[in-house]
């Protein structure tokens, strides 16, 4: 169900922010990046409850509010949130660290391997081990990508001079516990122009389950839970034109997610699903 896809060419460089000495309260201040962002100020909300880490913007949930000042229109949003997961499987790539799509994110791959047009979010994990190496070395590292603008971001305000990527860790990562309901999201990935980011999560064993022939239990920190068969080994294929892995039994996930009509239904959130085109089209359009 993939097509072909033309997709940009990026170069990467990254360097590292210097830490605060306590960051474990909050995400790392809004003034610890000036020269690094366009805002003015800081419009991440202020009143979070006490241990959330990461803050999200005033104006909007999927929007940090340290490089954001407003929410995109539509089509820059789908074009931004290219770049944004493309940029990231190149970086964890390049930082040899598998990582697969899952909840809506894996929805838009089973459809046309591409992010559903009226997603603002995007949503990745990783395993533990590779959250333990990505703290240790990696936390606070800026990635600059240089564009080229492929033929259907024109008039995006992509701009072709690039732009700088935060990789942003939890500390709150190593509490395993599903209790810590404030800190389920376990690590970002920023687009530092425009405040659109993806949320990684930790996929952990459950070293109290036994195992079954279904494998042993799994578990993120927002409480879903998967059976290690359902998962690995992980399938490769494409998503935005990157190479990109999707859990084993992809469907099965999707299924007991979402429901047996999420891979069949052609109709949501106001598009329609082009078969012709293999594409999803705001309904009303030819």
């Amino acid at each position: 169900m993939l097509l072909p896809f033309t997709f940009a060419v990026f170069t990467l460089q990254y360097l590292t922010l210097a830490l605060p000495s306590d960051f474990s309260k909050r995400h790392v201040d809004f003034s610890e990046f000036q020269g690094l962002t366009k805002n003015a100020r800081d419009r991440t909300r202020q009143n979070d409850p006490a241990g959330k880490y990461f803050h999200e913007a005033t104006f909007a949930t999927h929007y940090d509010g340290r490089f954001a000042s407003t929410k995109l229109a539509y089509t820059p949003r789908r074009t931004h949130l290219r770049s944004l997961v493309r940029t990231y499987l190149d970086t964890m790539h390049s930082l040899h660290i598998p990582t697969w799509l899952m909840h809506g994110s894996l929805i838009g791959w089973y459809w046309n391997g591409k992010i559903l047009p009226w997603d603002d979010d995007i949503d990745v994990q990783i395993s533990e081990p590779s959250m333990a190496f990505l703290a240790a070395y990696y936390n606070m590292t800026v990635y600059h990508f240089t564009v080229k603008i492929p033929p259907e971001a024109a008039g995006d305000e992509l701009d072709e001079a690039g732009r700088d990527y935060l990789l942003e860790i939890n500390p709150n990562w190593t509490n395993n516990s599903t209790l810590d309901l404030h800190n389920v999201i376990d690590a970002r990935w920023i687009d530092m122009t425009t405040g659109l980011f993806i949320d990684i999560t930790t996929l952990r064993y459950n070293q109290s389950s036994e195992d079954t022939a279904e494998g042993q239990k799994l578990f993120c920190k927002d409480k879903h839970t998967y059976m290690s068969k359902s998962v690995f080994p992980l399938r490769e294929s494409e998503y935005e034109g990157k190479p990109v892995k999707v859990p084993y039994s992809y469907a099965e996930l999707l299924e007991e997610e979402y429901g047996k009509k999420v891979m069949t239904r052609t109709r949501w959130e106001g598009h329609y699903f082009n078969e012709e085109l293999r594409e999803w089209v705001i309904d009303g359009l030819p």
